[in-house]
């Protein structure tokens, strides 16, 4: 199943940094990830089928925050196509921080469902991408926190059940999804981890590069 990106046709990219990728401070408010990958990359195979790309990513963005915002980011802008990628931030990552926040994966479900439901009320395309993390093994330095390999399983042992979380509701709402997680996880087994996201969350260059190619696989 695919999506078809007709002429005319406005798709939105939303969630956290990921996403974000700096867009504030890009030219074309698409940030420097893999939104303006794929925006490029379509623009370039199809010059005849000129598509409105728009990106209200916000780097730390959590679900809650998404509901927050979601009606005048989102809702207001009426896009035919909405891409979503969230959920890293309600992992175990942020009890490292001082706000411990955790949320149980029901919860998280929930509040991303209340994401949805609107937008699938309005015949809204959906693309879902997993959240994701990769195996790296390097200790990378969070403020006053040590990030290491024990830590990340801890944190994947909290992801795993929200991503099929993502999953389900992906089903539910008959929307596309990207297996970001399983994608980076065969893509690391043949390259390294650290190839793709030097912290195991943020993409490297080929790791946008590899989302967005994921990411055009699912329009037509």
């Amino acid at each position: 199943m695919t999506i078809t990106l007709r002429p005319g046709t406005t798709v939105m990219f939303t969630g956290d940094s990921i996403t974000d990728s700096r867009r504030l401070e890009s030219e074309d408010g698409l940030g420097f990830g893999y939104p303006l990958r794929v925006a490029g990359e379509w623009a370039f195979r199809h010059p005849d089928r000129p598509v409105t790309w728009l990106n209200t990513g916000i780097g730390g963005h959590k679900v809650r925050d998404l509901e927050a915002r979601w009606q005048p980011d989102v809702l207001d802008a009426r896009p035919d196509v909405v891409s979503i990628l969230v959920g890293v931030n309600d992992m175990g990552w942020h009890t490292l921080s001082q706000d411990g926040y955790v949320i149980p994966t029901e919860d998280f479900a929930a509040g991303y469902d209340r994401l949805l439901a609107p937008l699938a009320e309005a015949g809204t395309e959906l693309i879902l991408i997993e959240p994701f993390l990769l195996p790296i093994t390097a200790t990378v330095e969070a403020g006053d926190a040590h990030i290491d390999a024990e830590v990340r399983k801890e944190w994947r042992a909290d992801l795993d059940p929200k991503i099929q979380a993502v999953r389900d509701l992906a089903r539910k709402y008959g929307a596309l999804l990207l297996p970001a997680d399983d994608m980076f996880a065969e893509l690391s087994a043949q390259t390294g981890p650290e190839y793709w996201s030097a912290d195991g969350v943020h993409p490297t260059p080929a790791g946008h590069a590899a989302l967005a190619a994921a990411w055009l696989r699912l329009v037509e």
